[in-house]
């Protein structure tokens, strides 16, 4: 069914029909395709996300539309896992399916589909130009075309999630996006950045079970803990899986959010 989990396509393809977000295929051209990946589309914590993402990028005038239904895994777990075959098979499928539209940039809030989209795609030839959402929505307000209008002495901590710092060097692209919200103060955990803390999902391990107590995700939201903020904020899909579940487990004071929906509620 070309997703993780093997749910219908018309199960993903609510985030057109609900939202009345543009398809690519409709008008066959556009500047931004938004490349909502397999836990913004089927994970319901990642579907709030991917929302806002549409939210935002409407509220700023984007010219944006998504595959929906024509949209497959990207192939990183599969590729991490090593099943290399049906990695190959997705990326070439999702490559010949993106070489019939035209658009400019490709937009994602995964860091692992960023990933492989930008550095991975070009072996098998799909060579596009490709931004993690933290990125574009840094661009969208220093346009002028998103103007946070700031909270009230908000403290939060920010998580570097492996596949966006370690492997393409995006560090501070999410804290600029956050430090542009009046009112927020952002206090850094003691290992951070290049020494960040993973948060148990890499390599395929998302969808192994933990047995251990000491789990990694939980350790992370306990170091998070630590800098007394009121949020713990992520700029990846897998990486707010694994906290909202340590979060819940935990029964922590601390909440679990997404960058792009810090900045959608100061809007």
């Amino acid at each position: 069914m070309g997703n993780p989990w093997g749910q219908s396509l018309d199960s993903k393809y609510y985030l057109a029909k609900e939202s009345q977000v543009p398809l690519l295929s409709e008008n066959k051209q556009t500047d931004i395709l938004y490349w909502v990946g397999c836990y913004g589309s089927y994970e319901s914590r990642n579907q709030k996300v991917s929302q806002v993402m549409f939210k935002l990028l409407e509220k700023a005038g984007v010219d944006y539309a998504i595959l929906g239904k024509e949209e497959k895994c990207c192939g990183n777990s599969i590729r991490r896992l090593g099943n290399e075959e049906l990695f190959q098979q997705l990326a070439l499928e999702n490559i010949q399916n993106l070489n019939r539209y035209k658009f400019k940039t490709i937009v994602t809030h995964c860091p692992h589909c960023y990933n492989t989209l930008k550095n991975e795609y070009p072996q098998f030839g799909g060579h596009y130009r490709v931004m993690h959402h933290s990125e574009y929505i840094l661009e969208l307000i220093k346009s002028g075309k998103l103007k946070p209008k700031g909270v009230n002495n908000l403290k939060v901590t920010f998580h570097d999630p492996c596949y966006l710092g370690r492997y393409n060097s995006i560090y501070n692209a999410p804290r600029d996006v956050l430090t542009s919200i009046p009112g927020l103060q952002l206090v850094e955990m003691k290992n951070n950045r290049a020494k960040a803390f993973c948060c148990g999902a890499g390599g395929g391990r998302i969808w192994m079970e933990d047995v251990k107590v000491h789990t990694i995700n939980n350790l992370l939201v306990e170091k998070a803990q630590r800098t007394e903020s009121d949020i713990l904020a992520s700029a990846c899909s897998l990486c707010l899986t694994t906290l909202a579940e340590a979060v819940s487990s935990m029964d922590s004071d601390i909440s679990s959010m997404d960058i792009a929906e810090i900045v959608y509620d100061a809007l």
